[in-house]
C-alpha cells in the first residue's frame, strides 16, 4: 500500500509533515522552473478511492471548486461544513490529483533539487514517479521536499500533488470565508549546491546596526572546511563576527554539520523604514567555499526600525503610531484563494490611497508578495497564523493531538516572514479559545524573535490588563469605543489597546467610524485598530446554470457591478444547505476592488493635513503625521457658495513637523452676499509616487465660514394648490405624491442586529394611511392622515401653501412611545420618467449617512440618477445623501423639478421603492423604474454596525414624539 495513504494524514492530528523540509526566509525565486500551469486533473470522492483512466485539467494555481468541478463553494462563518467533531473529517472527502511530466534540467547534476508547492487546501501528499516524497499540513504556508534522490537531472520525471480537501486540519482552519480545495499558490522547482544556506536572519535596527545571521547546511552531511560568508548592503561591506564564530567552533557538531555564522555593520546617516517613509536597503548574502567561489546567494530587502512597547504604548522608531488598519483575506472573484502579485500590489495600492497604513493577515499568512509590498509601499502588518478553530475552539486549545500543529503553525509563520520590516507584531491565530497550545506558541515566538510583540485575541479577551496572558497588545474585537475609552482612563490599563477587528463593513454600513476616531486621537492608551474586513467576498456566478464563472469571467463586472446574466453569489448560492449567507459580503470594497462609500470616510479621518481651526483671521492647519512633513502634498482652496458659485484658489502648505501647527491666511475674501459658505482644502500628492501618480487625492479637509440664513418664501393666493380625494398632492412631475415613510429596506446591520425584526412586528413596511381631515384655507390646503402600524398609530399632518412657481410643503409626524427607534421619518415620493441628473448642494458626492459622513465635504455635487444607488451584494438601503439643503432632478433638456429643504436633510434619489429592494436577495432580481423615487427625510437613523460589533450610538437614533419638516417644490 502506499505508504502516504497508510498513514491516513488526513484524520491524524500527530501527522503535521512527512519529508518536508524545514521552513525558512532564503529567497529562491530566482532562477527556479515555474511548473505553473494545466496539469491532468481528477477529483476523487474520497483519499482512497482509485484512480479513473479518463483525465481532465486544471490550472495550477487555482481550485478545483472554481474550475468546472461538481465540488462547488461554500461558505460558513462559525459552523465546520460537516457534523464529524475534531479530529475526524467526513467519509465523503474531496480529494484532487494533480499530475504532470517536469523536464529536470541537465544542467542541474550534482546539485540539490527542491520541489515547492506554494499552498495547498488542506493536506498534500506529494509522489514523483510513482514513489512517495512526503506530506504537508498549513493550508496557507509553502511546502519544499528535497527531490535530489528521486529525479534525475537531464530526464523526464512525473510529479503528482494529491489534495485532500478536509482533515483534521480543517478544523483549525475553521475562518471566516470561503471553503475550498486545490493548489493555491505556485509550484516551483529550483536547485541549489549541495553546500547552501538554510536560513538567513536580518536584523536591522533604528540605529544603523545591521546583524545577519546565517545556517549553513551541505546535503553530504558534513560540511566541507573552509566555507565562509560574506554580506554586502548597497557598498557596505558586513564584517564577520568573530566572537560569534568562535563560540560556535566549540561546539564540533555544530560546525561539522550545522554551519552557524554572523556578519554586522553600522549604516552611518541611515535612512529608516516606517509606514510613511518605507527606505529599504538591497542585501546581498553569498555562501563560499573554500576557494572563494560562490556555492549559494540569497538577497533580502532591508528596513532599519525598531518596534517596542513601553509602558502602555506600541511605539514604531521611538514613535507612538496611529494603527488605521484592515483585515485582509488573500482572494479574487474568479479564482478564490489564488492572487497575483498585480492583485494583491493594486490592493496595497487602493488601502494606501484611502488612508490606510496598517493591514493584518486574516487569518493566516498571507502570499509572500504582499510582505514585499508591504515593506516597498510601507504598511505595519500584523501577520496572523494559520490557526481558528471557531466552532469547537474550547476543545481543542488543550487537546494535546493539536499542540504540534500550533506551535508548527506558529513557528512556521514566523521563519518565513521574520526578515519583513513590515511585520510589526506576531499574531497567534483567531477565535480559538486559549489554552496552553497558545502559550507553547507564544513562549517559542518570545525565544526565537525578541524584537517584535505578541498578540492574541483570545487571550485578550480574558483580562484586558492581564500582563500574565500570551498577548503584550489588548486586541479585543467590537469592542465598544465607550468600554475602550473607560479601559484607557481607568487606571489600569498596562497594554496598548489596539482592535483587531472593529467597525464590521457588512454592507451599508460602517457607522459612527468618526466618532470612534474621534475618541482614539483623543485617549492616551488608544491606538486605534484594524476594520472588518477589506474585501466582499463575492464569487462570480453564472445566473443561468449556477455556476462560478471561473477564469472565463474576467471582463465581466464593472464598478461593483456584475454583467447581465452574472451575479455576485454569497453562501448558500452554491446549493450548500449550510452556510453563512451574506456575511461573506463584509469588505470596504466591492469584489471587483471597486471603493464602497465608507472608504471614503475613512480616507478623511485619516488625513495626513488638516483644518485645525478657523478664525477671523485665517485657517489653523495641522499635520498629522508620525514621521514627514507636508512637501509630499500640494492643495488647492475651494470656497462653495449656498448661491452655487464656486472660487478656487491655489494653496501654498506650510512647512510643518508631525504634530505641527500653523496659521495661514484666508484664501479669499468671503462674498458679502451668497449665504452660506464652505472652504475645501483639496490635497493631492505634488509629484510621481509607488501608489499614486501626481494630483491624486488625498483628503479634503473642510471648515464653514458662514451659516446658511434662513429665508421662506412669501405664500401666493392666486393659484390654490391641487388635491385629490385622499388629500394626496397633485403635481404633473409626480406619480406618486408625497407620504410618509418610517422604513427603509433592512441595511444587513438593521437584519442581523435585529432592528428590522422589531419594525416589522410593529407594521411599519406595511403602514395603512387613513385620511382623517382636508381643510382649505384660501390657496392652502391642510391634510391630516392616521398610518396605522401594529403596534402603533401616526398621526401625519401635511400643509401645502402655494409659493411663487411652486409648492410649500410643511410636514409633521407624531411617533407614539412604542415607535422608539425608527428607521426614518420623511416624505417619500415618485417622478415621472425622464429625470435622470440630480444636482445638489450638500454633502456629496458619495454616499452618506448621518453617522457616516465625515468623508462627503458639503459643496455642489451633480450625479446621474443611475449612477447615485450604491449596489451592495444584498440589496438594501443605498444611495442616501446627508445633509442636502436644496436638489434638481432635470432631463436632458434642463426640465424638470426643483426642491428647497428648510434645513440639512437626508435625501436619497433611486430607481427603487424600499420594498422592491426588500423583496431582492442579488441586484439581477431588481427592475429599475423608470422614475425615480425620492426620499425626503426629517430624521434618518444611522447605519452603525450590529451585524458585528456595536449598534449607532444613541444620538443617530430617532425617539417618539413630534418631529416637523419643511421642503419647496418647483418645476424648472
Amino acid at each position: 500500500m502506499d505508504p502516504l495513504l497508510a498513514l491516513r494524514p488526513w484524520e491524524a492530528p500527530e501527522v503535521t509533515s512527512w519529508g518536508r523540509l524545514p521552513m525558512n526566509a532564503v529567497d529562491r525565486r530566482s532562477g527556479a522552473l515555474c511548473l505553473d500551469g494545466d496539469w491532468r486533473f481528477q477529483l476523487l470522492p474520497a483519499p482512497d478511492a482509485p484512480l479513473a483512466e479518463a483525465w481532465s485539467s486544471s490550472y495550477v494555481p487555482g481550485v478545483w471548486t472554481l474550475q468546472g468541478t461538481d465540488d462547488l463553494p461554500q461558505y460558513t462563518n462559525v459552523r465546520m461544513p460537516f457534523a464529524e467533531f475534531p479530529p475526524a473529517s467526513p467519509a465523503a472527502n474531496p480529494t484532487g490529483v494533480h499530475e504532470r511530466e517536469v523536464d529536470v534540467p541537465a544542467e542541474w547534476a550534482g546539485r540539490r533539487i527542491v520541489l515547492r508547492i506554494g499552498a495547498a487546501e488542506s493536506v498534500l501528499l506529494v509522489h514523483v514517479d510513482g514513489r512517495p516524497v512526503g506530506i504537508s499540513k498549513d493550508s496557507h504556508l509553502a511546502a519544499e521536499f528535497d527531490l535530489s534522490g528521486v529525479v534525475r537531472p537531464g530526464e523526464r520525471a512525473v510529479v503528482r500533488l494529491t489534495v485532500v480537501k478536509w482533515s483534521d486540519a480543517s478544523h483549525i482552519e475553521d475562518q471566516d470565508q470561503w471553503w475550498h480545495g486545490g493548489i493555491t499558490r505556485s509550484v516551483l522547482l529550483y536547485a541549489t549546491d549541495p553546500l547552501h544556506l538554510a536560513d538567513v536572519t536580518v536584523r536591522a535596527r533604528l540605529d544603523g546596526e545591521l546583524q545577519v545571521d546565517c545556517r549553513v547546511r551541505d546535503t553530504g552531511g558534513a560540511l566541507p572546511e573552509g566555507w565562509y560568508v560574506s554580506g554586502e548592503l548597497e557598498g557596505h561591506l558586513l564584517a564577520q563576527d568573530e566572537e560569534f564564530d568562535r563560540i560556535n567552533a566549540e561546539d564540533e557538531r555544530v560546525s561539522a554539520f550545522l554551519g552557524e555564522a554572523r556578519m554586522r555593520t553600522t549604516v552611518p546617516e541611515v535612512r529608516t523604514w516606517n509606514a510613511e517613509t518605507p527606505e529599504l536597503y538591497g542585501l546581498t548574502v553569498r555562501l563560499h567555499r573554500a576557494d572563494g567561489t560562490v556555492a549559494d546567494t540569497s538577497y533580502h530587502r532591508v528596513g532599519f526600525r525598531d518596534v517596542e512597547i513601553v509602558g502602555r504604548d506600541l511605539l514604531v522608531n521611538g514613535e507612538r503610531v496611529f494603527i488605521r488598519g484592515v483585515n485582509r483575506h488573500d482572494f479574487h472573484p474568479l479564482t478564490g484563494r489564488t492572487v497575483s502579485y498585480e492583485d494583491m500590489r493594486a490592493d496595497l495600492v487602493l488601502l494606501k490611497r484611502f488612508g490606510f497604513n496598517a493591514i493584518r493577515t486574516a487569518h493566516y499568512p498571507n502570499d509572500p508578495g504582499l510582505y514585499d509590498l508591504a515593506d516597498e509601499l510601507g504598511f505595519y502588518v500584523v501577520d496572523e497564523a494559520d490557526i481558528e478553530s471557531h466552532d469547537h475552539a474550547h476543545e481543542i486549545a488543550d487537546d494535546p493531538r493539536y499542540l504540534n500543529a500550533f506551535v508548527d503553525r506558529v513557528s512556521r509563520m514566523v521563519l518565513r516572514d521574520k526578515n519583513h520590516p513590515s511585520v510589526i507584531i506576531w499574531s497567534l491565530g483567531n477565535e480559538s479559545d486559549y489554552g496552553a497550545h497558545h502559550d507553547a506558541a507564544a513562549g517559542w515566538v518570545r525565544r526565537y524573535d525578541p524584537t517584535r510583540p505578541l498578540q492574541y485575541e483570545g487571550a485578550a479577551k480574558r483580562g484586558w490588563a492581564d500582563p500574565d496572558l500570551a498577548s503584550d497588545i489588548a486586541c479585543p474585537m467590537y469592542a465598544p469605543i465607550e468600554d475602550c475609552v473607560a479601559h484607557a482612563l481607568s487606571g489600569e490599563r498596562t497594554k496598548p489597546l489596539i482592535q483587531c477587528e472593529y467597525s464590521h463593513a457588512m454592507g451599508n454600513s460602517n457607522g459612527t467610524l468618526a466618532d470612534h476616531w474621534a475618541a482614539i486621537e483623543s485617549t492616551p492608551g488608544l491606538q486605534g485598530g484594524f476594520i472588518w474586513e477589506f474585501w466582499d467576498h463575492g464569487i462570480l456566478q453564472r445566473v443561468s446554470d449556477g455556476r462560478p464563472a471561473g477564469r472565463a469571467g474576467a471582463g465581466l463586472y464593472d464598478n461593483g457591478v456584475a454583467a447581465p446574466g452574472h451575479r455576485w453569489a454569497y453562501g448558500g448560492d452554491f446549493g450548500e444547505t449550510i452556510h453563512d449567507g451574506a456575511f461573506i459580503a463584509d469588505g470596504v470594497v466591492f469584489p471587483d476592488r471597486t471603493p464602497k462609500p465608507a472608504l471614503y470616510e475613512h480616507r478623511e479621518i485619516a488625513a495626513p493635513v488638516r483644518i485645525q481651526c478657523y478664525k477671523h483671521e485665517g485657517i489653523v492647519l495641522g499635520n498629522h503625521q508620525h514621521f514627514r512633513g507636508l512637501d509630499w502634498l500640494t492643495g488647492r482652496w475651494e470656497l462653495s457658495l449656498a448661491d452655487g458659485r464656486t472660487l478656487t484658489a491655489p494653496a501654498e502648505l506650510p512647512d510643518l513637523c508631525p504634530g505641527e501647527t500653523a496659521a495661514v491666511p484666508l484664501p479669499f475674501e468671503l462674498p458679502r452676499d451668497g449665504g452660506e459658505a464652505w472652504l475645501t482644502l483639496r490635497v493631492t500628492t505634488a509629484e510621481d509616487l509607488p501608489w499614486a501618480p501626481r494630483g491624486t487625492e488625498v483628503c479634503t479637509p473642510q471648515v464653514r465660514l458662514r451659516a446658511a440664513s434662513v429665508v421662506q418664501d412669501p405664500p401666493v393666493a392666486d393659484r390654490p394648490v391641487e388635491v385629490d380625494g385622499e388629500g394626496l398632492l397633485v403635481h404633473p412631475l409626480l406619480t406618486a405624491a408625497p407620504t410618509l415613510s418610517l422604513w427603509r429596506a433592512p441595511t444587513d446591520n438593521d437584519e442581523l442586529g435585529g432592528m428590522a425584526l422589531r419594525w416589522r412586528a410593529w407594521g411599519l413596511d406595511s403602514l395603512v394611511r387613513k385620511v382623517v381631515s382636508v381643510r382649505r384655507d384660501g390657496a392652502r390646503v391642510s391634510v391630516i392622515a392616521e398610518y396605522a402600524g401594529t403596534v402603533g398609530v401616526v398621526r401625519h399632518r401635511q400643509v401645502f401653501t402655494p409659493v411663487e412657481g411652486g409648492v410649500r410643503i410643511d410636514e409633521q409626524a407624531e411617533l407614539p412611545d412604542q415607535f422608539d427607534d425608527v428607521a426614518r421619518v420623511g416624505s417619500v415620493f415618485e417622478t415621472v420618467a425622464g429625470l435622470d441628473l440630480l444636482d445638489w448642494f450638500g454633502q456629496g458626492p458619495w454616499e452618506s449617512y448621518p453617522d457616516r459622513s465625515a468623508g462627503a465635504p458639503v459643496g455642489h455635487h451633480s450625479v446621474p440618477v443611475d449612477e447615485l444607488f450604491t449596489p451592495y451584494l444584498r440589496p438594501q438601503e443605498s444611495g442616501g445623501r446627508h445633509g442636502v439643503r436644496r436638489f434638481t432632478l432635470s432631463a436632458p433638456d434642463a426640465t424638470g423639478l426643483a426642491v428647497t429643504l428648510d434645513q440639512p436633510r437626508q435625501v436619497s434619489v433611486t430607481r427603487h421603492r424600499a420594498e422592491d429592494l426588500t423583496a431582492a436577495s442579488h441586484h439581477d432580481e431588481l427592475v429599475p423604474r423608470s422614475g425615480c423615487v425620492v426620499h425626503i427625510d426629517a430624521a434618518h437613523r444611522g447605519l452603525g454596525t450590529a451585524s458585528c460589533g456595536p449598534d449607532t450610538s444613541p444620538s443617530y437614533r430617532i425617539a417618539p414624539g413630534v418631529h416637523r419638516w419643511s421642503w419647496t417644490l418647483r418645476v424648472l
